[in-house]
């Protein structure tokens, strides 16, 4: 059985790939690592939790002697790496929380499957997950490619960035076998409510603001994320060794354009006066370095791989929102916090 590493597997796009691995590949043993950050829930993982082909190891990537120990012990086969810091806000006021956990984290992963592989790498891969924010921004026109220049404009993106570079020098120098993805925004279930799509689905339903930075002009592409799910099962299985993905949903919209959208859903689904959400809107004092447009050419993955989205925005918009009305009990856990006590009931109380 091969053993494959998930990092911040209870996260939202983490949980959704453990989700997808533990289910499809029986014959694979899945150990999650997530340090359960405040986006880290265990509650998202309750339906594979006992699975004989799963186990959660809790612990922080940033800790050298235990990735080390971790990787010593269990051996893996291949790492799936998502565990990072991806808030802009929070990377605003706190930067060097982003420069531990994904340039610090991140090397010690490198390291260690580099120590612990040797030079028998036949059959083992290291998977780096990252963001369409380390090209910067565009203007109306273009899209993203894998050869497009890095021009990361937030302390976010930056990280990103430096923790992509340190990946493709350790293939070139190391000769580790690593592949790359870089995604746009996810959109989904079990998605923490500080994000743009489960925040407002939150405010909307409470009567609470709704806030757009500048005049929501800035423009961003939606992946579905269980067809980013899909996209990382095929790079990780089939993707060419030292080569990058991008990964988009050909999805694009206004901010604004879009929160109309969740104020118009919303009020039918709630049985509101049309036009009563869309009073929440507040506009409120752009981003500091808030990038125009992303928008990302995924040919190079439908073409090599053959994949391609599952959905389009107004369908996996629908889902989404359907989502979130009917699992009201996980939104309320998450904002209230309470979803911080499932680690110690699930592993330590009982």
């Amino acid at each position: 059985m091969k053993t494959i590493l998930i990092t911040g597997g209870a996260g939202f796009i983490g949980s959704h790939v453990v989700r997808l691995f533990v289910n499809k590949y029986p014959d694979y043993n899945i150990i999650n690592l997530d340090k359960l950050t405040y986006a880290g829930n265990l509650a998202n993982l309750k339906d594979v939790e006992s699975a004989s082909n799963y186990e959660f190891v809790k612990g922080d990537i940033v800790d050298g002697d235990f990735i080390q120990k971790l990787f010593e012990e269990k051996q893996f086969d291949g790492i799936i790496h998502l565990a990072a810091e991806s808030h802009v806000d929070r990377s605003i006021s706190n930067p060097m929380e982003f420069i531990h956990t994904n340039i610090v984290g991140t090397v010690n992963l490198l390291n260690a499957a580099r120590h612990i592989w040797g030079d028998q790498m036949e059959g083992k891969r290291f998977y780096h997950i990252s963001t369409d924010e380390v090209y910067g921004s565009l203007g109306e026109e273009g899209f993203f490619t894998e050869t497009t220049a890095y021009d990361p404009h937030s302390p976010y993106s930056a990280s990103k960035a430096s923790s992509d570079h340190l990946v493709r020098a350790y293939h070139d120098t190391f000769g580790l076998p690593t592949v790359i993805s870089n995604c746009s925004n996810n959109y989904g279930g079990y998605q923490f409510p500080e994000k743009l799509i489960p925040l407002f689905i939150h405010n909307i339903r409470n009567n609470k603001p709704l806030p757009v930075y500048g005049k929501g002009e800035n423009v961003r592409d939606w992946l579905y994320v269980e067809d980013h799910a899909n996209a990382i099962d095929l790079i990780y299985h089939k993707g060419v060794i030292g080569e990058t993905y991008n990964i988009g949903g050909n999805n694009e919209w206004k901010n604004i354009d879009l929160i109309k959208v969740l104020c118009e859903k919303m009020d039918v689904k709630l049985g509101r006066e049309k036009g009563t959400s869309e009073k929440l809107i507040t506009y409120v004092k752009d981003r500091a370095g808030h990038d125009l447009r992303y928008a990302i050419d995924s040919s190079k993955i439908q073409k090599e791989l053959g994949w391609e989205p599952s959905l389009q925005f107004e369908e996996g918009i629908e889902i989404t929102i359907n989502w979130y009305v009917e699992n009201q009990d996980w939104l309320d856990n998450v904002t209230s916090g309470d979803y911080l006590k499932y680690y110690e009931k699930q592993y330590i109380d009982r």
